[in-house]
């Protein structure tokens, strides 16, 4: 990272930028073709997981099962200030920023859990019922994170 006052790498901080976050931006890459997507997400902190859910089929469906290594980010918190000249404005944020391998959930008991996951993160609920048909037709992603990054403006 360039401005290394600005760079936060305490897991803690990590976490609480994570957590006030409302989406999570994933790009994936297939040769030298990059796709980004913006989706829900819930994060679990203990195994260092990102959890999303999607459609079964589609063009991250085939880019995961082509290569699976994939770069993620949040931002939030983010205020303007002006400036009296365009070049004196100014934004202040926080945002994370990491990388990791992507899998398609099979396993029905993970598959719940990390449904939940997305729900809490949206709700501060803990558990919650899935009738068996949407379950059935709801893929569900893991995301586990090998490194990631924080900085704050």
């Amino acid at each position: 990272m360039r401005r290394k006052e600005r760079e936060i790498s305490d897991i803690q901080e990590l976490e609480a930028i994570i957590n006030n976050c409302d989406v999570c931006r994933v790009a994936f890459a297939d040769g030298n073709v990059p796709y980004i997507v913006t989706m829900n997400f819930g994060y679990s902190g203990e195994d260092g997981k990102i959890y999303f859910h999607c459609a079964g089929e589609g063009r991250k469906i085939n880019m995961i099962r082509k290569n699976n290594y994939v770069c993620f980010e949040m931002d939030t918190n983010h205020v303007l200030h002006e400036g009296s000249k365009a070049c004196d404005f100014g934004m202040s944020y926080s945002s994370v920023v990491g990388y990791g391998h992507i899998t398609i959930v099979k396993d029905p008991v993970e598959r719940i859990s990390g449904l939940n996951q997305i729900m809490s993160h949206y709700t501060g609920k803990a558990e919650f019922f899935y009738k068996q048909d949407l379950l059935e037709k709801t893929m569900v992603l893991r995301l586990d994170i090998r490194e990631m990054t924080g900085k704050r403006k």
